[in-house]
């Protein structure tokens, strides 16, 4: 997680970020900070391993939040990097993070896609792509911040089965990440089945769903606007399994489909209001989640 110091809305990424709210930014940074401080307190006291790295003033960065569309994490040791369509989120690529997170995790291998930004495609890491790394399926809705070639060549590399598919908000257009519109657990995938508009692709999905023994629980327009989707599974240190969610997505669930998920696993919400409204993104984006050896003996 990446502790914020020039978080504010970022025009460049308004453009397509239909979740972004204008004129909310007032002590955007004061309010986000305690938002983050009081999340990463939360995942501590559940027991949740965090690193937290600190972001820097310069250069002005105020999307850092949201690492987990710059890299992820993967077995191996390996990490990946990512074409982002906002020029100003493209600074968030900063070594000295890797070299900061080298210094607690073995990385051997860096897979590299920033190069597609010279075309003007991207593929926004695991914003764009939502993982089921279990069963080795990787799940993509197209936009233009998800690429279909990018995104079949970073399957290729890890070794993941490509699924995409179309999806689109209430308004028509195409939503632009799929992590606000589907989260993938162990047991479970929760889903806004409704965006899905081509059968063809809705029915593939569900079929994909079935084969991997996950629970579909499918969530509403109203519902996704609320962040519904943007929710992330987790482990503990004593391997007990958590989904985090922001409280904003907790008090648009049912009591139906919040007792369902509670056979699964605990929840864990946190307050991210001004996060959401003015970065577009919620409690999954805040977390990229780690997947290599500790260098700690």
């Amino acid at each position: 997680m990446i502790q914020p110091v020039n978080f504010g809305f970022n025009a460049e990424t308004a453009v397509n970020n239909a979740f972004q709210m204008q004129g909310h930014n007032n002590q955007a940074q004061e309010k986000a900070l305690i938002e983050f401080n009081n999340f990463v307190k939360k995942l501590e006291l559940y027991g949740i391993n965090v690193t937290v790295i600190k972001d820097t003033p310069i250069p002005h960065t105020p999307d850092s939040i949201f690492p987990n569309n710059w890299i992820s994490f993967h077995n191996g040791n390996k990490i990946c990097l990512y074409p982002m369509f906002a020029k100003n989120r493209r600074l968030e690529r900063d070594a000295n993070t890797i070299k900061s997170l080298k210094t607690k995790f073995s990385i051997t291998e860096t897979i590299d896609f920033t190069h597609y930004e010279n075309q003007e495609i991207y593929l926004e890491g695991t914003g764009s792509m939502v993982l089921d790394r279990e069963n080795k399926i990787a799940y993509a809705c197209l936009s233009p911040r998800t690429d279909k070639n990018v995104f079949t060549e970073f399957c290729e590399k890890l070794d993941f089965v490509p699924v995409s598919f179309d999806a689109v908000d209430t308004n028509g257009d195409l939503i632009y990440h799929t992590n606000v519109m589907m989260c993938v657990g162990k047991q479970y995938v929760i889903i806004c089945l409704d965006s899905i508009k081509n059968t063809t692709e809705k029915e593939y999905l569900i079929s994909n769903f079935k084969k991997t023994n996950k629970k579909i629980i499918e969530i509403s327009y109203e519902q996704m606007n609320n962040f519904a989707g943007n929710m992330l599974q987790v482990i503990s240190k004593s391997g007990e399994l958590f989904l985090v969610m922001s409280s904003t997505a907790f008090r648009s669930l049912t009591t139906e489909q919040v007792s369902i998920i509670r056979k699964y696993n605990q929840i864990i919400d946190a307050e991210l209001d001004t996060i959401e409204k003015n970065g577009g993104g919620s409690a999954r984006c805040m977390l990229a989640e780690i997947f290599l050896d500790s260098n700690v003996i």
